[in-house]
């Protein structure tokens, strides 16, 4: 019997072509980032769309959007995404952190349309008091957020390691989530899947590779994953914690990054990486998608 959200897997040929690429940096300016993909090669592309670490909200002006469209547009590049900022906690019980998050969400989804881009990924929040509440509160704010902000760019919600307090670690409580989010905002949420997250978590994908995926297509349905960050981890199967390694020398290693890069079910599935840069973040991300594009039967 066919798995919830099973589609007809793309040809084998279209592997090697399926969007891949890395977050790159915006320093300078968002028009600064195509560039930097077109030199690493990459034909899909994460960015911040402000500084992630700080609550300073900016607007993206149209000057700025036909920019960075031109300079898109000299690029291979064709699937194109942001990560929110690392501030954001829409799970939050404190009511001023929690309205401060939602407004600086509802931002980081307004540059996402003005700038044209694809997904904005998010982390699911720390509930901090009750799991149960956490939920609650973070569904009905992502309700919140999208009906502020309308537009195309779509809500992906990351699988995340577990630590703490964090949510959004299973795949039962992603899909909880997901049907939690108010119906008429629903059809704008998928999934995004971070590899050294999941392991970190407990999936085994080095030795349970197919088993990891059935559940994940029983449990959230496949039609829900609209993109994958592909890092190796620095940490053990099931640690809870979130160290990214570059690919094929972590705990992960090479085996699991092969079977996805020749997984038919994920041919057309974009696939970014935030593996760490070393001195030169140009060069090692060449590296890093060259390295994976040779694991391509």
């Amino acid at each position: 019997m066919p798995r919830r959200g099973d589609s007809r897997a793309p040809k084998q040929g279209d592997r090697k072509a399926a969007p891949l690429g890395a977050h790159v940096s915006i320093a300078g300016g968002t028009s600064k980032a195509p560039p930097r993909a077109k030199a690493i090669g990459a034909t899909a592309m994460q960015i911040f769309t402000k500084m992630a670490s700080r609550w300073a909200e900016r607007v993206c002006e149209e000057e700025e959007c036909t920019t960075f469209l031109t300079e898109l547009g000299d690029t291979a590049v064709r699937e194109t995404n942001a990560h929110d900022s690392y501030l954001i906690n829409l799970a939050s019980p404190d009511p001023v952190l929690r309205q401060r998050s939602i407004d600086s969400f509802v931002g980081e989804l307004q540059r996402c349309a003005a700038l044209k881009l694809k997904f904005l990924v998010s982390h699911p929040g720390n509930f901090m008091d009750e799991r149960s509440s956490g939920l609650e509160r973070n569904a009905e704010a992502i309700g919140i957020a999208l009906e502020r902000a309308p537009g195309e760019t779509m809500l992906l919600m990351e699988m995340t390691a577990g630590a703490g307090t964090v949510l959004g670690s299973s795949f039962e409580e992603m899909a909880k989530l997901i049907e939690m989010i108010p119906l008429p905002y629903r059809k704008r949420v998928g999934v995004c899947v971070d590899t050294a997250h999941i392991f970190a978590a407990g999936y085994d994908i080095v030795n349970d590779y197919d088993g990891v995926w059935a559940r994940f297509d029983d449990v959230i349905g496949r039609s829900r994953l609209r993109l994958m960050h592909l890092n190796d981890s620095k940490v053990p199967l099931g640690s809870r914690k979130d160290r990214h390694e570059l690919i094929g020398e972590g705990a992960i290693g090479e085996g699991a990054f092969r079977s996805i890069m020749n997984d038919p079910r994920l041919a057309s599935v974009g696939k970014v990486i935030e593996t760490p840069k070393l001195d030169d973040a140009e060069t090692t991300d060449r590296r890093m998608l060259e390295r994976l594009r040779g694991y391509v039967d």
